[in-house]
C-alpha cells in the first residue's frame, strides 16, 4: 500500500486565506504552505470527507467509516488509520495493528499514547500528523512536538508505504531523552509542556508530590485544590497517579515513563515533614538527605522521566527566613537535577527554550 498525502492541512489550509494570526503570517513569510488534507491510497482510493472511502471502495480494498475517522485495508493486507479533523479515531475492539496512522495530533496528542497502549500502533507503524494548521505557532514548533511524540509532519505530496524496508516515519515509544528537566515560573506553561512531552507514551505514571501528605490537605486551601483539580482534568484517564513524597522510589523503580510534577511542591512537602519551616534542629540535614536520594534515583533511573520544577530567584526576595531557606534548597536541587539531565528546558510565557548542556 502506498499512501500519498496530497494535502496535509486542516480545512482552509495553512496559512489560511485571510487569516492574520502570527502562525499564518510566519508561514507566508517563509513561503510555506499546506493544502487541506487529501489522502490517496495506491492512486485509486481517496480517504476523507466526501471521498470514495465513505462509499464503495475499489475491488480488493476495505474502507470503513469509524468514529472519528476511517479504517482502510489494502490488497496487500496493509492497514491505514486516518483521523478526521478535530477528532480522535476509535477503532472497534479486536482491530489489528495499523501499518500507517495519520492523526490530528494537534487536537489530541494523547490519543497516540492510547493507540499504543491498545496495541493498535506499534514500533513499526508509520505515524504522521494530518490536519496541521495555525493551532501551532510555526512549522518549527510542530516539528519539535513531533520529536516528542515519535511522529513526523510530512509535507504535501509525500508518500508513505507499507512495503518492507520502505522509508518513512516510525513511532517509537521512549525514543526521546531519558531525563528532561522543565523549569519555569508560575503560569509559564511548564506543566503543560511536560505533559505534551509524554503524550505519545503508552504507560505514564504521574507522580504528584504536593506540599501536603495524601489525605492531610487543609480544607481551606482553595487555591491548591483548584490547581490539583485542573491537573487531574487535563491528564488522560489511563495515566496512573501516585501521590507521595517518596519521589525517589518511583523514579528509581519505574521502567516506563514518569512525570514528576513537581520538584518545588516536593521540596515544600519535605520541608514540612522535616520541620524545616519551623527551624527544627537537624531538619535541613534531613532535607539534604532526601534531596541526595532523589538526585541519585534521577541519575540511575531506567524510566523516561520528565521533572517539573519552579525556577527560583527571579521574583521578589522572600521576606521570611523560611522563604529564603526554601528558595535556596530548591535552587540547589534544580542545579543538581539539571547537571544530571539529558535536556533542560526553561519555559517563558508558554515558549520552550532549550538550555545548552
Amino acid at each position: 500500500m502506498e499512501v500519498c498525502l496530497a494535502g496535509t492541512a486542516a480545512e482552509g489550509g495553512w496559512p489560511r486565506d485571510g487569516c492574520r494570526c502570527a502562525s499564518c503570517e510566519r508561514a507566508r513569510a517563509a513561503g510555506r504552505g499546506r493544502a487541506p488534507a487529501e489522502v490517496i491510497v495506491d492512486g485509486v482510493l481517496r480517504v476523507g470527507p466526501g471521498a470514495s472511502a465513505a462509499g464503495q471502495p475499489p475491488p480488493g480494498y476495505r474502507a470503513e467509516t469509524i468514529p472519528g475517522g476511517w479504517d482502510v485495508t489494502g490488497p496487500d493486507g496493509g492497514r491505514l488509520l486516518v483521523a478526521a479533523a478535530g477528532a480522535v479515531p476509535r477503532p472497534p475492539d479486536g482491530t489489528a495493528r495499523y501499518d500507517i496512522a495519520l492523526l490530528d495530533l494537534l487536537h489530541d496528542p494523547f490519543r497516540l499514547g492510547a493507540l499504543r497502549r491498545e496495541g493498535l500502533v506499534g514500533d513499526r507503524t508509520a505515524v504522521a500528523v494530518l490536519h496541521a494548521d495555525h493551532r501551532v505557532s510555526s512549522e518549527e514548533e510542530l516539528a519539535r512536538r513531533c520529536r516528542y511524540w515519535g511522529a513526523e509532519a510530512p509535507g504535501d505530496g509525500e508518500v508513505l508505504s507499507t512495503a518492507a524496508g520502505a522509508a518513512g516515519p516510525r513511532c517509537t515509544a521512549g525514543a526521546g531523552p531519558r531525563r528532561v528537566l522543565v523549569l519555569g515560573g508560575a503560569r509559564s506553561g511548564k506543566s503543560r509542556h511536560a505533559e505534551l512531552r509524554l503524550a505519545a507514551e503508552p504507560r505514564v505514571t504521574y507522580l504528584a508530590s504536593g506540599p501536603y501528605p495524601p489525605g492531610d490537605e487543609p480544607g481551606g486551601d482553595a487555591d491548591w485544590a483548584e490547581r490539583v483539580a485542573a491537573h487531574r482534568a487535563r491528564r488522560p484517564p489511563w495515566w496512573s497517579t501516585i501521590e507521595s513524597l517518596d519521589a525517589a522510589a518511583t523514579v528509581r523503580n519505574d521502567s516506563n515513563a514518569v512525570l514528576l510534577d513537581g520538584a518545588g511542591t516536593w521540596m515544600a512537602g519535605v520541608m514540612q515533614e522535616s520541620g524545616a519551616w519551623d527551624g527544627r534542629p537537624g531538619a535541613l540535614r534531613q532535607v539534604a538527605a532526601r534531596a541526595d536520594e532523589l538526585v541519585e534515583a534521577w541519575r540511575q533511573t531506567g524510566a523516561r522521566v520528565v521533572a517539573v520544577s519552579d525556577e527560583v530567584g527571579s521574583g521578589v526576595h522572600p521576606e521570611s527566613r523560611a522563604g529564603r531557606v526554601f528558595r535556596d534548597q530548591l535552587g540547589w536541587l534544580n542545579q543538581r537535577l539539571a547537571a544530571e539531565a539529558d535536556e533542560t528546558v526553561l519555559m517563558v510565557a508558554g515558549r520552550a527554550v532549550t538550555l545548552p548542556s
